[in-house]
């Protein structure tokens, strides 16, 4: 994987200065303002999302994991445009949500947002220190810039995507961002390997059938997804004896007392999460607890491994609420966002043609 990346990206590198550009450095990068302005926060983009163009059909903007690192995911997502064939009708975008606050130590430009790093962090739509913007409001901003008709007329299709801390980001903002409908534009969400959601009501997996833990743990050995789930109140086990934040934002939908998703109800964050068209891509392999694992309580409470709450959460939102996701296992990947998003069988999901 690492040999045919660096193949990719010396390809990639080497286009002329008229077509996209591909290297994760200040060459490719933008301010999006926001609030009005003086606040701003970068992208990487493969095309300037101020000037018009009209070869843009599509666009796939890619949320960045836990370690707030753009100038990666960019590369990943490029690397997909690439082999996809979609550099030249494409914009990829790898938003940079970065954060001086608490345990994260950005290095910040004049004016750059330092977003949520800790509690209602920036993956769930927290607000920035100091400032009544909301880390769910810059992807909404650029939404807004791709759905313009004056720059980009011919656009037909958005994805938001995301992996691992990326992908808890896009589950939760595709049930609450207040503009999917008003876009003009069709948008669809992939959501890749979250540690945990935004369950919509408070039962969750009981530890039966896919869900025991070793059963969890062998899931790796079949490429389709499991779906051996059975649901009722939650149950504390083992170390896990408080009940009594499970429920909680961003594990629930209880307790949302700031951020984006405060102003909203719970019928409607259920509403907007079964309507809108997103696919959950799990790794086959990834059955371990690693590339930071959520442990706690709240998450153990949702399945074992990552694979296992996904399906299990796909399964509850498709069947119970009425919803028409699609869950996609990616066959030999583990935790890797790189080796999840450049799988022929992921690349029309991220690039749709239209």
């Amino acid at each position: 994987m690492t040999a045919l990346f660096f193949l990719l990206a010396a390809q990639l590198t080497a286009r002329p200065a008229s077509g996209p550009c591909t290297s994760a450095t200040q060459a490719c990068t933008e301010w999006v303002q926001l609030g009005g302005g003086p606040a701003r926060s970068l992208i990487y983009t493969t095309y300037s999302l101020d000037k018009r163009n009209d070869r843009i059909r599509r666009a796939l903007i890619m949320v960045h994991g836990t370690n707030r690192n753009a100038d990666h995911y960019f590369e990943t997502a490029t690397a997909a445009a690439f082999l996809a064939g979609a550099l030249d009708d494409a914009v990829v975008i790898s938003p940079r949500i970065a954060s001086a606050d608490g345990g994260c130590h950005d290095q910040l430009a004049e004016n750059e947002v330092s977003w949520s790093c800790g509690g209602d962090s920036w993956r769930s739509g927290g607000t920035a220190p100091g400032k009544k913007l909301t880390s769910f409001d810059f992807v909404d901003a650029i939404l807004e810039k791709l759905a313009n008709k004056s720059l980009f007329p011919n656009m037909s299709a958005i994805v938001v995507a995301g992996h691992s801390a990326g992908g808890q980001f896009v589950a939760r903002y595709e049930m609450a961002n207040r503009i999917h409908e008003t876009l003009g534009v069709p948008v669809t969400y992939v959501v890749a390997n979250p540690s945990s959601y935004a369950w919509p009501d408070s039962t969750r997996p009981l530890p039966e059938g896919d869900a025991t833990a070793e059963n969890a743990a062998l899931g790796w050995k079949t490429e389709t997804p499991h779906t051996n789930f059975t649901y009722g109140a939650y149950k504390p086990q083992g170390t896990c004896q408080n009940a009594e934040t499970y429920d909680k934002w961003p594990f629930g939908l209880q307790q949302r007392t700031g951020g984006y998703t405060a102003g909203l109800s719970d019928d409607q964050l259920k509403k907007q999460l079964i309507s809108r068209p997103t696919t959950y891509l799990l790794s086959q392999v990834d059955t371990l607890p690693l590339g930071g694992f959520d442990s706690s309580c709240n998450a153990m409470a949702q399945g074992a491994t990552r694979r296992a709450r996904g399906e299990a959460y796909v399964k509850f939102v498709n069947e119970k609420l009425g919803a028409k996701h699609a869950a996609q296992i990616v066959p030999e990947c583990g935790h890797n966002d790189r080796c999840v998003y450049t799988t022929s069988d992921v690349l029309p999901v991220i690039f749709p043609k239209k």
